[in-house]
């Protein structure tokens, strides 16, 4: 069983069927690939590959080919379902272009991201995939990715711009999500809006801040100062959202923008512990629209991130970066940050202000 999904034996015979959906193509389509016929685009016959590796299916002896490579995939933790969302979609991703994956996961009082990358290094990976690392905290040395590109290895960073690195950078516009979220909170006619996000270091959590004070000027004129006193910068868990609620609470809140789902939830969960109904006395929007918070109660109106966009995009980048370098190429016009829009999605969990 990996995630909670029974793949079949590796040995078993591939339903066509499956494949075709996994995929996204006809089952005519899947029969010539997995018989060698001509006739089928590369990025197709690549899409069928990539369908049998995720549902556990054995390649046939003939559509079998040498990994083009090890590249690594560096992520923060599993908790949150963000994470896995990203990497499934890497790692399939990856798959369809010919590399092998290789997960690293921090966990408290793991390895740290410095020592995951020695030992990447020391398996020969040809590139690199950072989610939400060192990279998107301020206070964290971004020399570390010099040295990392010095020693010929290319990588691809997700979530938190730096422009002291020199490398492809992935983001969601994170102001862009705060300004929607407070927008759709003004129109329901809240006027008190609260903002829980994560601590101030992180590159995501100041972009959401600057957003939501710029959305408080904007849509009911308060000073940088006013709206400032509305963030409460906390940890981006259950827990965080919970402690941070407590705060905008106190001073009246009724729609609290959180930096993440699960923030929203620890938010929502503070509301009922003091008996206020969400959303009747309590407004909350999320950030990520993770899987299954369509079915939190009640079900959580959130920002989307563009998790397959971003990461399909990373993936590209690094390609294009391996190639360029196999080529002694250098391509610093490529060396910046891809932006993807965010998407608001309203569900349950929003509501008209109570009069």
């Amino acid at each position: 069983m990996v995630g909670g999904v029974t793949l079949p034996p590796a040995h078993a015979t591939p339903r066509l069927s499956d494949i075709a959906a996994q995929a996204q193509v006809s089952e005519a389509t899947v029969s010539r690939v997995l018989n060698g016929k001509a006739g089928v685009a590369a990025s197709t016959r690549q899409r069928v590959l990539a369908a049998l590796d995720v549902l556990g299916y054995e390649r046939p002896v003939r559509l079998r080919r040498r990994s083009a490579g090890l590249v690594g995939l560096v992520i923060p933790e599993l908790t949150n379902p963000i994470f896995p969302a990203f990497a499934q979609i890497i790692e399939q991703s990856l798959a369809g272009h010919g590399y092998t994956p290789v997960l690293c996961t921090q966990m408290p009082g793991g390895a740290t991201e410095d020592e995951l990358v020695e030992q990447l290094e020391e398996r020969g990976v040809t590139g690199i995939v950072f989610l939400s690392g060192l990279h998107a905290d301020t206070r964290a040395d971004p020399g570390r990715y010099a040295r990392l590109a010095s020693r010929g290895v290319p990588y691809v960073l997700i979530n938190g711009y730096n422009p002291k690195i020199d490398a492809p950078f992935v983001s969601p516009d994170d102001g862009a999500a705060a300004r929607m979220a407070v927008r759709h909170l003004a129109e329901l006619g809240h006027e008190r809006i609260g903002l829980a996000v994560g601590p101030a270091r992180y590159v995501p959590s100041r972009r959401k801040a600057e957003g939501f004070v710029e959305a408080l000027g904007e849509s009911f004129g308060l000073s940088r100062g006013q709206a400032e006193r509305r963030v409460q910068h906390t940890l981006f868990s259950v827990e965080g959202g919970h402690a941070a609620a407590a705060a905008l609470l106190e001073e009246g809140c009724t729609g609290i923008v959180c930096g993440s789902d699960l923030m929203a939830l620890g938010v929502v969960r503070a509301a009922r512990q003091r008996g206020l109904d969400v959303p009747g006395a309590l407004s909350v929007v999320g950030f990520d629209d993770s899987q299954l918070i369509a079915f939190t109660d009640p079900p959580l109106t959130t920002v989307r991130q563009p998790v397959q966009a971003m990461a399909t995009a990373a993936v590209g980048a690094l390609i294009e970066e391996i190639h360029d370098r196999a080529h002694g190429r250098q391509t610093p016009g490529r060396r910046t940050e891809f932006v993807f829009q965010p998407e608001l999605v309203v569900r349950g969990s929003t509501g008209p202000v109570r009069e």
